[in-house]
């Protein structure tokens, strides 16, 4: 079974992979050592990745090399089934470029824009080739709510609702018609573009706002909010591939020298 920590902005997920499958996962506001040891008495995990955008958490990996046979700090080094033409990798956020790996894993050969609304909105263009072109990232729904409360005197901060006219009658709906469909213009105007050069283009739509966002639509989209889990766990899966084989090769090669895995 494989271990996959994705460690976002706001929140970390907690995920366990078995046979390519998500078996279940979980969601913590404060993360710890403690919120993963227990899994170990529960589950035979073997391999792990960890993707964070908050900073390294040396316990947390110190922990997991300990107890894993192979595990993944995920950064610009690790190699990926995708070609990435990000100009600035090591700057790239982790969770973005999971997501990107995700679909492409789940639809191969396909041209693809992945929308991540979250705490900021990113959107990715894969081409059906397998190769990251790059992406945008936007203020996500409650940053905009945040923001507009903030930086101004006398505006409220609201959250979304699910029924919102598309004319705000007062202040508070104003604010929430403004946010909400400011962004599904936005989407909708990102898909309509990409789809003059890509006409055959998919759409996936992820993270924690995704249920929000996806009946508002105008395209037709597929909503995914385990995207990036599933593409962490593409990249695990692919690094542990390459390991296995390069063992293999060594062990015939060079029987005596061979170590293996490690052993708990």
């Amino acid at each position: 079974m494989n271990l996959i920590i994705e460690q976002g902005n706001t929140a970390t997920k907690v995920a366990i992979f078995e046979n390519g499958h998500l078996k279940t996962s979980f969601i913590y506001d404060d993360f710890n050592v403690s919120d993963i040891a227990f899994l170990f008495l529960n589950y035979d995990l073997k391999y792990g990745i960890m993707s964070t955008v908050t900073g390294t958490n040396q316990e947390t990996s110190s922990f997991l090399e300990s107890r894993l046979n192979y595990f993944i700090l995920l950064d610009e080094k690790v190699p990926l089934p995708i070609k990435v033409q990000y100009q600035t990798p090591e700057t790239l956020g982790k969770d973005r470029l999971a997501a990107a790996v995700g679909a492409h894993y789940l639809e191969p050969g396909k041209d693809i824009l992945v929308i991540d609304a979250g705490t900021a909105i990113t959107y990715e263009l894969i081409e059906a080739t397998g190769v990251y072109l790059g992406g945008n990232i936007s203020p996500g729904m409650t940053t905009r709510f945040k923001s507009l409360n903030y930086y101004t005197k006398k505006l409220p901060l609201v959250k979304e609702t699910r029924m919102i006219p598309p004319i705000g009658n007062n202040t508070e709906t104003a604010i929430q018609a403004g946010v909400v469909y400011g962004i599904c213009y936005e989407m909708d105007g990102y898909i309509n573009d990409l789809h003059l050069k890509y006409p055959n283009l998919l759409v996936f739509l992820t993270g924690g706002h995704t249920n929000y966002f996806a009946k508002r639509l105008k395209n037709i989209i597929f909503a995914n909010i385990n995207l990036v889990l599933i593409g962490l766990n593409r990249i695990l899966e692919y690094n542990a591939e390459n390991k296995e084989s390069c063992s293999i090769w060594h062990s015939f090669s060079h029987p005596i020298g061979f170590a293996g895995p490690k052993q708990h």
